[in-house]
């Protein structure tokens, strides 16, 4: 999920005027993306180690190991634009239980490693008056609203790059491919968020047996908010290819330390034993906020009077309540 917006509940009127946020915005701890960018000139750093363990009992092998996932985005000329390099490294030891004697040997690679562009083309929160705090009305803020079941909407255009015989890719395979990703988000109420990812990797590329060496992936990410500080996550991933196919799930989550700075920790495993797998991560992400605001008049007040306006209309609102927010992708509701 990777996947986050990361903005806090007082702040969410800030969105209406652009992508960026007060808070940092980071895809982790899961694997899902979000369909949001990170604003136009911050640049991010996302990255954790992890622990990994497999058992496959048919082929009698196992392996243990770690990595790193990481990633750099950075918001590119507008709002909407995002640039993301990002991959996963792994070095483990894998170990032949076949014979009476274990035979075992040391492996890494780049499990994968792409770059590419991310767009966002539809997001049903802009310009939204009707999202606005109703100061009059304590229903009108906390009833369903239909149209949050329309998802923002973003695209991802990028390559893979992948090494010769690298263990953890189809025999054969090497080189530049292209990747296509899109990526939906839906903002509910409390601080639930569902995040939706579909991509295709490596499309056109063929192993040394002259067979498709693609992959098809799906995610989906649902997270909840508690207070301002911290978030709690579910994921499904589902991979499926000619070399490796796989049904994983993620339970974790993320403390936000201060406004450019969150930490986060996440398990992963599957349930069937071709391999087994088990997993531990925990990481970080680090923003460098050089994002400067565009004053754009809005019915004769700045877009950030405007905002501030918002603001304090939503401090009011919510003075002796308690928020339902988080500090990630997940929290886009207002």
């Amino acid at each position: 999920m990777k996947t986050y917006i990361a903005i806090i509940i007082c702040t969410l009127p800030l969105f209406v005027f652009g992508q960026y946020t007060e808070v940092i915005n980071s895809n982790r701890p899961g694997v899902s993306k979000s369909a949001f960018a990170v604003g136009v000139n911050v640049i991010q750093l996302e990255a954790g180690p992890y622990y990994i363990k497999e058992d496959h009992i048919p082929l009698e092998y196992d392996v243990k190991g770690g990595g790193v996932d990481f990633a750099a985005r950075y918001g590119l000329l507008w709002e909407p634009l995002e640039i993301i390099v990002d991959g996963t490294f792994q070095s483990d030891r894998y170990t032949d239980n076949r014979s009476s004697i274990s035979n075992d040997y040391s492996r890494s690679n780049f499990k994968y490693l792409s770059a590419g562009a991310k767009y966002l083309l539809y997001d049903p929160y802009k310009d939204s008056e009707a999202d606005k705090p109703n100061l009059y009305s304590y229903k009108a803020n906390h009833s369903f609203k239909w149209k949050r079941l329309i998802p923002a909407v973003s695209v991802y255009a990028g390559v893979n790059y992948d090494t010769d015989l690298n263990p953890y890719t189809p025999q054969g395979v090497e080189g530049i491919s292209p990747k296509v990703e899109i990526m939906t988000q839906n903002n509910f109420a409390s601080g639930w968020v569902f995040i939706m990812n579909l991509s295709k990797n490596r499309i056109g590329m063929k192993d040394a047996n002259d067979l498709d060496a693609s992959d098809l992936q799906y995610i989906f990410t649902l997270t909840h908010g508690f207070g301002e500080k911290w978030v709690a996550f579910g994921e499904y991933q589902g991979i499926k290819s000619n070399f490796y196919s796989d049904d994983l799930f993620r339970l974790g989550g993320a403390y936000l330390w201060n406004k450019d700075l969150q930490f986060d920790a996440s398990a992963t495993f599957n349930v069937k034993d071709t391999p087994t797998m088990f997993s531990f991560n925990f990481g970080a992400s680090y923003r460098i906020d050089l994002h400067k605001d565009k004053e754009v008049e809005v019915d004769g007040a700045s877009a950030r009077e405007e905002a501030e306006k918002n603001r304090n209309e939503k401090e009011l609102y919510n003075f002796g309540q308690d928020t339902d927010s988080a500090p990630t992708e997940y929290n886009m509701d207002n």
